[in-house]
């Protein structure tokens, strides 16, 4: 009999169970709500990153059914041969106008526009210059380029102004942040960082996977929100976030644009988006630029909820968005507060390591603009409860 070449992975396996931090996949079994359905239980999410509820908006779903009926269910091609149509032309043009580009491209996810476009700039005799808790798409991305990476405290510009001036003065180098960082939710040093690629001559590359649709005019994102229009070379985004729908775009000069259409390489090697997907996508940025209320509500529910977790006792960090972490510390007991908050009808994931740094696991928290205000007290009713009965508050 052929032995199994994959047993280890039991074992693997036995060992996350063993030190409480394995996690099942939660099954949706209804639409994305505030309240839906997951394993037949209905609990409050506040697991989801549909911030404004765009995924079950009339008109997104309207033009979905439109483009389908009209163009079909998908393109079968990638965008260089013969998957490149006029709906995908149209949502890019949107996309930089939106950003006030003069350019943009829409990748099949934002972790490929990330990876792809990091890798395609960068080259083995360059640097990359990378604050710490940049999300995996940009890490990857960077060890794909095979440039030599330089990573910086946190936030720290004076840390990152010490890297770019121990650099060599050859090559190109490259600064990347995040413009809300996923696990914390807190704002990337993005000023200063401008500062310093305009000082060094830098290229400035922004992930504002969790900002568009969130922070700046009409959720343009942080670029935006600090004024830093021209300043930043590479901004990144996502479509399956605030958006509500699925992929990434990248936004910047046309030069940057038209260069990623010849060596972007899951732009140059995946199937395009299926025209439902493309025009739910425009219609989205209909509702950013016609409908202000969704963002208002957003920052309603969150200021609430965020006091809401803070005047109970709970850690929640320096989060300045709506992704508000409760850090519990030990990864078991995060897992613990998850499942049962779970049990009494909140559901909100646990995070731990590799995901976060060890001893700063916690449970992840995002509310959304389509929370009512019933659901956001339902659930923080609960973490009190679980809190106190698991020893994270006092009693």
């Amino acid at each position: 009999m052929r032995r199994d070449p994959l047993a280890y992975l039991d074992a693997e396996l036995t060992g996350l169970r063993e030190r409480g931090v394995f996690r099942a996949l939660r099954v949706l079994e209804d639409e994305q709500r505030p309240r839906a359905s997951f394993d037949g239980k209905s609990v409050v999410n506040l697991s989801s990153n549909n911030y404004l509820g765009l995924t079950t908006h009339p008109r997104l779903r309207a033009r979905a059914l439109e483009a389908v009926e009209r163009f079909g269910v998908g393109t079968a091609a990638v965008r260089t041969i013969a998957g490149t149509m006029a709906l995908h032309v149209e949502l890019e043009r949107r996309l930089a106008t939106f950003k006030k580009t003069e350019a943009a491209v829409v990748f099949q996810s934002g972790f490929t526009a990330n990876a792809g476009t990091v890798a395609a700039l960068l080259g083995r005799n360059d640097t990359i210059v990378s604050d710490e808790l940049n999300h995996a798409s940009i890490i990857d991305g960077a060890r794909l380029s095979r440039a030599a990476i330089k990573v910086f405290p946190h936030r720290d510009v004076d840390a990152a102004r010490r890297i770019l001036q121990e650099q060599p003065g050859t090559g190109r180098t490259l600064v990347i942040s995040d413009g809300v960082f996923s696990m914390d939710g807190d704002l990337g040093a993005l000023p200063g960082l401008c500062d310093l690629c305009d000082e060094f001559g830098c290229i400035m590359m922004v992930d504002d996977a969790h900002a568009s649709g969130v922070f700046g005019t009409a959720g343009r994102g942080t670029v935006d929100h600090f004024g830093l229009h021209g300043r930043v070379d590479v901004q990144v985004g996502t479509l399956s976030k605030a958006i509500g729908v699925l992929g990434g775009y990248v936004a910047g000069t046309s030069s940057l644009i038209t260069f990623l259409h010849q060596r972007a390489r899951p732009f140059l090697f995946s199937t395009s988006h299926p025209p439902a997907v493309t025009a739910a996508c425009i219609a989205a940025l209909d509702v950013l630029e016609s409908e202000p209320q969704w963002m208002a509500q957003l920052w309603d529910n969150t200021r609430f909820f965020k006091q809401g977790l803070r005047d109970l006792g709970f850690d929640t960090g320096h989060s300045e968005s709506p992704i508000t972490p409760v850090i519990v510390g030990d990864a078991a007991t995060a897992m613990r507060f998850s499942d049962r908050l779970f049990d009494e009808g909140v559901f909100a994931q646990g995070i731990g390591f590799p995901t976060v740094a060890e001893g700063r696991a916690r449970i992840r928290t995002i509310v959304t603009a389509t929370h009512t205000r019933d659901e956001l007290t339902f659930a923080l009713d609960r973490f009190a409860q679980v809190g106190r009965e698991l020893g994270i508050l006092r009693l």
